[in-house]
């Protein structure tokens, strides 16, 4: 008996009989294994459904699966537009990578760059030059990559030719005792008099807060708040603003993502509006009714920390929790 083999059977984990691609069967164990193998970020069975098996551009060759006898130990998960995010726009050089993780007990043989090799290789396959990890919209699972939480998956990442092309970072504020400070209270006052209007949406204010959200800010945008109303997150969780002249200028919501209360996010300005105090304002009535509704904290996973929204959060008390690699690989080997 070889060392590996030993060090394979006191594991409980036999050589990786091989890799291939999600079969029926796979999503439990998948759940499990990436539970063990990255507990900074557990999953659950519907979270796994809703962000990769409900997702229309899922291709269960894409997602790449490490076996060893009847278990699974690893995966990496590659995907590429099936279906476009607006108009026809398919990405056809884009290709995505918003996760990949090999079980402890398996690590130490190469079985991650295999996996994202062959992940890669994969989307080559389709014509993907340029591949990120993880920024894929709608269904990111994290912004990027965690360095702090998980650098021997960075330093894989990077020996495979990925680099950092910016940070996002995640943030956190509690909402024990939270009010409305007498400052933010006077400066809605102020707006308000100047005609300014702050309310829950209308069904009708949709048009315009679509129209807002993917014009200035990004079609994924658009479509994160056009799916969560039709998953039934109430309007209530959206405050709007219109100027004098009845244009809608900005908003700001919370439970976008996975219905989950307190998520905040994401909040709108126009540039034009920038300063006069209108994102401030909406960033606080929104805090105001997570409040109401009970909720402990609020917190959100991406922001540029020395961006102008990233200084506006830390003014109103949010502090970084986490911060996130961006990172891409052009012209996949």
């Amino acid at each position: 008996m070889s060392t590996d083999d030993r060090v394979a059977v006191t594991t409980g984990i036999a050589r990786p009989a091989g890799t291939r691609g999600f079969r029926t069967g796979d999503g439990p164990q998948l759940v499990e294994t990436w539970r063990r193998s990255a507990p900074a970020d557990p999953i659950s069975p519907d979270r796994f459904r809703s962000l990769v098996l409900l997702d229309a551009n899922f291709d269960p060759e894409g997602l790449r699966v490490a076996v060893a006898g009847d278990r699974v130990v690893g995966a990496a998960y590659a995907v590429r537009r099936l279906t476009p995010m607006t108009g026809t726009d398919l990405e056809p050089e884009q290709g995505w990578i918003p996760f990949f993780f090999v079980d402890p007990a398996a690590r130490g043989r190469g079985l991650g760059r295999r996996l994202l090799t062959e992940a890669l290789d994969w989307l080559h396959g389709h014509g993907r030059t340029r591949v990120d990890f993880s920024s894929y919209t709608p269904n990111y699972v994290l912004p990027g990559l965690d360095a702090e939480a998980y650098p021997e998956a960075a330093g894989l990442l990077e020996s495979l030719g990925f680099r950092t092309l910016y940070e996002a970072t995640a943030m956190d504020r509690g909402l024990v005792g939270y009010r409305i400070p007498e400052d933010v209270a006077r400066r809605s006052a102020e707006l308000t008099a100047q005609g300014y209007r702050f309310a829950t949406p209308c069904d009708d204010d949709l048009v315009d807060l679509f129209a807002l959200a993917g014009n200035h800010f990004g079609p994924d945008w658009a479509c994160m708040i056009r799916d969560c109303l039709a998953a039934g997150t109430p309007l209530d969780r959206i405050v709007v603003a219109r100027d004098p002249s009845g244009r809608l200028v900005g908003w700001a919501m919370h439970g976008t993502f996975e219905s989950v209360d307190e998520r905040f996010g994401p909040l709108g300005v126009l540039e034009e509006m920038r300063g006069t105090g209108l994102g401030k304002v909406l960033l606080h009535l929104v805090l105001e009714r997570m409040r109401a509704r009970r909720a402990h904290s609020a917190w959100f996973l991406w922001t540029g920390e020395q961006s102008p929204a990233g200084h506006l959060y830390r003014k109103t008390g949010f502090t970084t929790t986490r911060v996130f690699r961006v990172m891409r690989r052009e012209a996949a080997r």
